[in-house]
């Protein structure tokens, strides 16, 4: 009953989507008024909104502790995408239960897939699809950069008066990105070699470890719809114990379950493994806040992991911003 259930309301949704699609009215925008931004994620709404400054307003879809890979899209949504002038989302298959949507709303208006900026020699594959690849791009601010670039050309393609500022923004913040890629590089490269090992709710850390040098171990793949079978379990707390792993990390979008069920089976082996922090994977920190912006967001990442695996940090991340001191 319930399977059905939820089949008829899936349904339903998708064909409001289509039906939205086929009679909402898109205003025009007035002359000077800023460009109306919509984006999925927040990591792509704060770089639309250092880019296009005053000259846009942006909304995303998907606020803190939200998991983008089973959002699906509500009926205020459905208003706001297609009453958009320029909608950006990732793509990489990140936005699995929004796609169809997304590829309606390109049929009729400015609509541009960011992460797919990426060139493809620099994507990871998925292990079960040949034609998927690993989408947490933003993990690594060296790749993010072509995501940057990407939202600049959108905005500009939209509103090319504004090419200019949107370029020097761009300019800005790209120098901005590439200070905290140093800033990764230079903490990470403190811990010690035997202690890279990242282990997290799911894989939403390969491009980190292929960038920084550490194995990645994820409960779950790289999409949370997967779900992580008693095997699995038994196998990484084996891990925990024979490889003397003293730490692990649990995330802000996923459930914690499976990483405190790994604590108490290494525990019930008499090894004490702690959770080395909460990492921000699929989403960003709180509005307003520091660890709310994408360069605040990987602060906090980078800061956290390294000091939970016996790495030099300063005490509250880069520039001193991050709200718990380490």
């Amino acid at each position: 009953m319930t399977t059905s259930a939820t089949h008829i309301s899936r349904r339903r949704l998708l064909a409001l989507s289509a039906g939205s699609l086929s009679f909402a009215a898109q205003p025009l925008r007035a002359q000077g008024a800023p460009l109306n931004v919509v984006a999925t994620t927040g990591m792509i709404a704060d770089a639309a909104r250092v880019i296009g400054g005053h000259r846009v307003t942006v909304q995303s879809l998907m606020g803190p502790g939200v998991d983008p890979h089973s959002y699906r899209q509500t009926r205020s949504d459905i208003v706001a995408l297609t009453r958009a002038d320029l909608v950006l989302w990732h793509g990489l298959y990140l936005e699995a239960q929004m796609q169809d949507l997304l590829h309606k709303l390109a049929e009729r208006g400015p609509v541009t897939a960011v992460g797919e900026s990426v060139p493809r020699a620099d994507l990871i594959a998925h292990e079960d699809y040949e034609t998927k690849f690993d989408p947490h791009v933003w993990m690594v601010p060296d790749l993010w950069a072509h995501v940057l670039h990407a939202v600049r050309d959108a905005l500009t393609a939209a509103a090319p008066h504004d090419a200019a500022l949107f370029a020097a923004n761009a300019e800005t913040y790209l120098h901005r990105i590439d200070r905290l890629a140093v800033y990764a590089r230079d903490v990470l490269a403190t811990v010690p070699p035997a202690s890279r090992v990242l282990l997290t709710a799911h894989d939403a850390f390969n491009y980190f470890g292929r960038a920084y040098g550490f194995e990645v171990v994820g409960i779950q793949g790289i999409s949370t719809e997967s779900e992580a079978g008693l095997n699995r379990i038994r196998t990484l707390v084996d891990m925990l114990v024979t490889r003397d792993i003293r730490a692990v990390f649990v995330e802000t979008s996923v459930s914690d379950r499976n990483m405190r069920a790994l604590v108490e089976g290494a525990a019930a082996r008499g090894h004490e493994v702690r959770i080395g922090g909460e990492l921000f994977s699929d989403a960003m920190g709180e509005p307003g806040t520091y660890e709310g912006t994408y360069p605040g967001m990987i602060d906090h990442n980078v800061t956290t992991i390294a000091a939970a695996l016996g790495g030099q940090v300063p005490a509250r991340g880069m520039d001193g911003r991050l709200r718990t001191g380490l």
